[in-house]
């Protein structure tokens, strides 16, 4: 959760962005950067400033808040603020953060600021769980050398008997390490093993058929004892991403 939301009012009706000023000064968390009456003045604010959270009107003059909303590359966390309920469909398939709708009161508007920051708490905890990610390697041994290895490059490994060859996206090297061994040192990456020869990175599956899986462009066989146990695990995460 950030300290202070930096944000800003798009509106052109005088008294409602007067209240939402009002509103917004009763919430220390929240600092108001800017107030403009239509979308092209605060594009222009927005191109030289950061911003956490646009507060939207959607019926604006020149260009509404949601043809504004689709011009923007990587918005700003946006929370609509309109009289009418007839868009709420089209602002949730743009990601927005929450819908208000006119008049505003008050305890409303604290709700939508609570979803704010667990949106921008999960955001953090993300970056973070990313930033780990990156960081994590190992080093193997190479021809008499150690090489570095960052463990989110690895696509697959395959096993060479008493070596193995790590699949990175551009290259490969060769050490000396049998494939149980490095299957339980990097647990970790949700490896699967789909076939006595090779173990693939769950999250680097880029297709897969009844008989092989699909990684960087390369077509790897499923061996017919790991079937099963490959298959449960696909349908698995296909069932943690449906909608």
């Amino acid at each position: 959760m950030v300290d202070l939301i930096k944000c800003i009012i798009i509106e052109d009706e005088p008294i409602a962005c007067e209240i939402m000023q009002d509103y917004i000064q009763d919430i220390q968390r929240l600092d108001l950067v800017g107030t403009f009456t239509d979308a092209l003045y605060a594009s222009e604010f927005l191109r030289n400033n950061i911003v956490d959270v646009v507060f939207l009107d959607l019926h604006l003059p020149k260009l509404s808040g949601f043809e504004f909303l689709k011009t923007m590359k990587n918005p700003p966390k946006i929370i609509v603020t309109t009289a009418y309920h007839q868009y709420a469909l089209e602002g949730y398939e743009l990601d927005i953060v929450d819908y208000l709708l006119k008049p505003i009161e008050f305890s409303r508007l604290l709700k939508a600021i609570n979803k704010l920051d667990k949106e921008f708490e999960s955001q953090h905890i993300s970056s973070q769980s990313d930033i780990r990610q990156e960081e994590q390697f190992m080093f193997f041994n190479v021809n008499k050398k150690k090489i570095k290895v960052r463990l989110n490059e690895i696509y697959y490994i395959e096993s060479l008997k008493e070596y193995i060859k790590i699949h990175l996206k551009d290259s490969q090297l060769v050490t000396h390490f049998q494939i149980g061994e490095i299957e339980k040192s990097l647990n970790h990456l949700n490896l699967i093993r789909i076939h006595r020869s090779f173990l693939v990175v769950e999250s680097k599956i880029e297709a897969y058929t009844s008989s092989s899986v699909e990684i960087n462009g390369e077509e790897l066989p499923i061996g017919r004892t790991y079937k099963k146990m490959v298959f449960e695990r696909l349908e698995k995460l296909e069932r943690k991403f449906e909608v």
